[in-house]
């Protein structure tokens, strides 16, 4: 099991350990695998300008440290905050993250 994924819950990672194990002697398809993987995964929401800049507040962070555990620059954090633009990708997943489980889940 991949240390990365973020799982609903304990329980989800352990029945995705075994459904990973039986797609790869066989017993399930390609197919049916990525079907559960988008089951167990966690979502991803889309999130305002406000709740970006809430988040970087309850966190604590300044643009410029929030921007750098994200990997963006201080105008990327700067332009979703003001709305010029939305997180996308593997940002909008790493803002879920903070949202959910902190800064430091990141770090």
């Amino acid at each position: 099991m991949s240390e990365s994924l973020q799982y609903f819950s304990e329980a989800f990672a352990a029945i995705h350990e075994s459904m990973e194990a039986l797609h790869q002697i066989g017993a399930i398809t390609k197919q049916t695998m990525d079907e559960f993987d988008q089951t167990c995964l966690t979502p991803f929401e889309s999130l305002s300008p406000q709740d970006i800049r809430a988040l970087r507040e309850r966190e604590n962070a300044s643009i410029a440290v929030f921007a750098r555990y994200l990997n963006v620059s201080h105008n990327q954090v700067s332009d979703w905050e003001s709305g010029v633009k939305k997180p996308g990708g593997a940002a909008l997943r790493l803002l879920t993250l903070v949202k959910k489980k902190g800064l430091q889940a990141i770090a």
